[in-house]
């Protein structure tokens, strides 16, 4: 099986997220929350973000989600994606500096995976696109934050391949740990449909998934959600 490809039991599409996923997507990230809080984590509020929030992420066209087609999970009638991920040039100005150069960089917000998916790379394998897709706009640079006390997410993306680059210390922030990773080559955007973007490569899942039913996420396959 090729390296950029990830072994899951469900098969997952990458899209843009629509007015219609707003709900999914809010139920998610609540119970992310919810489950961060649960470990004395202050990501994130605890009851999740409120719709203003997240509505203009999906507006602008910067909200993804891992869309599980019928085998996603639902609530209330709410189908809810396996993971979610914004990427956008914005540069949070309590923690990026004009010496930084913001507009090297896209910036990864809202990065959540379902419980009944975590383990299985997915977090990882959509770095790596977010990755691509700085690359192919013409950014050297992927960033994000994460909270100043949470050590295990800042190890998570160290291993993820982003070194850290300072810890912002806000009194009114709990995030504040900022990470960059560089991109895999630096593409032109003019020039991004002629020639496709290096795939890396994402973790392996673990072993426990490899005895059910095989079903992969191959990152090439959304080359137009990265040129776009």
């Amino acid at each position: 099986m090729p390296a950029n490809t990830l072994d899951l039991v469900t098969e997952l599409t990458l899209r843009r997220a629509a007015p219609a996923d707003l709900q999914g997507v809010l139920t998610l990230l609540a119970r992310t929350a919810g489950w961060l809080n649960g470990l004395g984590v202050r990501q994130w509020p605890a009851g999740g973000f409120p719709a203003g929030r997240i509505e203009p992420l999906i507006g602008e066209g910067v909200m993804y989600v891992l869309d599980a087609g019928e085998d996603a999970e639902a609530g209330d009638g709410i189908r809810v994606p396996a993971a979610t991920i914004a990427v956008d040039g914005h540069a949070d100005p309590e923690f990026w500096t004009p010496a930084d150069r913001p507009g090297d960089a896209l910036y990864v917000h809202k990065l959540a995976v379902g419980r009944a998916y975590s383990g299985q790379g997915l977090g990882e394998a959509l770095l790596d696109w977010a990755a691509l897709r700085a690359a192919v706009h013409g950014r050297p640079h992927l960033r994000l934050d994460c909270a100043k006390d949470n050590t295990r997410l800042q190890s998570y993306y160290r291993r993820a391949g982003f070194r850290h680059v300072r810890t912002v210390d806000l009194p009114h922030r709990a995030s504040g740990a900022l990470f960059e990773r560089d991109a895999p080559g630096t593409l032109p955007a003019e020039s991004s449909h002629r020639r496709a973007p290096a795939v890396p490569v994402v973790p392996a899942p673990r072993s426990g998934h490899a005895a059910q039913a095989r079903r992969v996420l191959d990152i090439t396959a959304h080359n137009e959600l990265i040129e776009c």
